[in-house]
């Protein structure tokens, strides 16, 4: 399918990938026995079964080897690396970051094509691409992250931005992506959250989760929330150390558990563990996880979760530092995981959980289970009928028109108007100075729609300051303007709004990247009404607010 050049926002849910994957020269029907996925007037449920009916003989038949190496995804730093860690450990999957994507689409297209063929097993190829503040694949066409859509309050976009996401990433050989972001930020401080998540209220959290998920499953690429039982209340970060959580288990139920539970409830294919202790849950004091009482427990048995369980890095020390990198893995499995995800050494674990398969300490069952999940989900977003990427098609669908189209309404929606105590927007007819992180990027697209820019603040009406999670700082910069009235705009997390008392208006962009810039341009130069609300509570307002002209 060629996806056309121009596509409105309204249309693109008319916009579907066939899941078979993205050209010719498939890979089809690898390592399961050929036959159809029966009746045509067999429900989707039955149909599904159908397809998936092979699996448990496949299981069966496969070596312990084998099946041990289904569970890892392993990053590398090449072709030859990862197509040895293939032959030597049958990984299940690799994860892509920007040092080993091969280039731009056409590149990555043939190094997924490469690394496809050097399998038995179709590969779940896999990135971190959630957008926003956490990107992995610089070529895809740029959105402005969770909170921003938050912001939109329009799960329709939240569905838009991840079926183009999912659309480009399929395009160059990518099925899995570890996102979308399910945590509910309910501390301003948190250092690894924030704009990530959609906001602090579960219910408007689960709305665009579930969208996103759908948007994604359209696009034929595997959606995985995360971090579960929940990232969003901490001042620690789980790469660096090991947070606790206080929540009570009444608590989770109401902060954290709504939108995992709606993911789940939507079919989502995977969820990820967070590297996080939650003695509500779990008294033991081990993250969840290494946590059978939150990831079987809970997850499996109490939320009904089918899919995959995806732990979080295993280089993070939230993982790592109770155990150490041989038994960590092992942990992982018998707590529920099934997806164990970038080892810091795979030789380690990878030896460790074969030799934990061996002598019973992982019960056959739980392996056959993990590795029979794997597979189904490679059957579902129909890796065995087909995984190879056209480079060519990669080229025209990465970063088509229309994508960009999509990305520049979904960051119009977004940009919020906290407040304008004088009355300053919007600012056409006025002279500005912009100053802070991106100030030429947006005096040159305020400039764009007919705002005045001036040199200095003492030669402008009005003093232009972006914060980019300034924090506290945002007061003394405020200050050092002297007595222009000052309009503040937050690129990043809106809380640094809370220490804008002193500016006259505030607005909130939620992301620092070119279509959010542009979006408050021309949102400040009335080019464009705000059409924004808070998702979180921030600049002394609560969620929910926002102001237009």
């Amino acid at each position: 399918m060629r996806v056309p050049r121009s596509i409105t926002l309204a249309a693109l849910a008319a916009v579907t990938v066939p899941l078979a994957g993205c050209g010719g020269g498939a890979t089809a029907d690898r390592g399961r026995p050929s036959g159809g996925p029966g009746s045509p007037a067999a429900s989707p449920s039955a149909q599904a079964a159908a397809r998936e009916a092979w699996i448990p003989g496949y299981v069966a038949r496969m070596s312990l080897e084998e099946k041990v190496g289904q569970l890892f995804v392993p990053s590398f730093a090449g072709t030859d690396e990862a197509e040895a860690m293939i032959r030597r450990y049958h990984v299940g999957g690799l994860i892509y970051f920007p040092n080993n994507l091969g280039g731009g689409p056409a590149g990555t297209a043939r190094r997924s094509n490469a690394l496809q063929k050097a399998s038995k097993l179709p590969l779940l190829i896999g990135v971190d691409e959630e957008q926003g503040l956490v990107t992995r694949t610089p070529f895809v066409t740029r959105f402005p992250g969770n909170m921003a859509l938050g912001a939109t309050g329009r799960p329709e976009d939240a569905r838009a931005a991840a079926q183009v996401t999912g659309t480009e990433l399929r395009a160059v050989g990518i099925n899995q992506n570890y996102a979308p972001v399910a945590d509910v930020n309910v501390d301003p401080a948190n250092p690894v959250i924030g704009v990530r998540s959609f906001g602090s209220d579960p219910a408007a959290v689960a709305r665009m989760l579930t969208a996103a998920i759908d948007g994604y499953r359209s696009a034929g690429v595997a959606a995985t929330a995360k971090h579960f039982p929940g990232h969003g209340d901490t001042d620690t970060d789980s790469h660096t150390g090991l947070p606790v959580i206080t929540h009570t288990r009444a608590e989770w139920e109401r902060l954290d558990m709504p939108p995992f539970k709606a993911a789940v409830d939507a079919g989502v294919d995977a969820v990820m563990s967070a590297h996080i202790v939650v003695p509500g849950l779990d008294r033991s004091g081990d993250p969840a996880t290494l946590s059978r009482a939150v990831l079987t427990g809970l997850l499996r048995e109490r939320l009904g979760h089918q899919g995959l369980i995806v732990t979080d890095s295993l280089r993070m020390a939230g993982a790592r530092e109770k155990y150490g990198d041989a038994a960590t893995p092992v942990r992982a499995i018998n707590a529920g995981a099934d997806q164990l995800l970038m080892p810091p050494r795979l030789s380690t674990a990878y030896r460790a959980v074969l030799r934990a398969a061996r002598s019973g300490e992982i019960p056959r069952r739980r392996l056959d289970d993990a590795v029979g999940r794997i597979l189904r989900l490679k059957e579902r977003r129909g890796l065995f009928r087909g995984t190879a990427a056209d480079p060519a098609r990669a080229e025209a669908v990465v970063g088509a028109s229309g994508h960009r189209a999509v990305a520049r309404q979904v960051a119009e929606h977004a940009i919020t108007l906290v407040r304008d105590d004088r009355g300053l927007l919007p600012l056409k007819g006025r002279t500005v100075h912009v100053s802070g992180p991106r100030a030429a990027a947006l005096a040159a697209a305020l400039r764009a729609q007919g705002v005045g820019i001036a040199a200095s603040p003492a030669r402008a009406d009005v003093a232009v300051l972006t914060t980019l999670d300034a924090g506290t700082a945002t007061a003394a910069r405020i200050r050092a303007l002297g007595t222009r009235p000052v309009v503040v705009a937050a690129l990043g997390r809106p809380y640094d709004l809370d220490h804008a008392a002193r500016a006259a208006a505030t607005l909130a962009a939620y992301s620092s990247g070119p279509a959010a810039v542009a979006a408050l341009a021309k949102v400040m130069a009335g080019t464009v009404k705000p059409a924004g609300r808070l998702p979180v509570r921030a600049g002394g307002r609560q969620p929910g607010h926002g102001l237009s002209y």
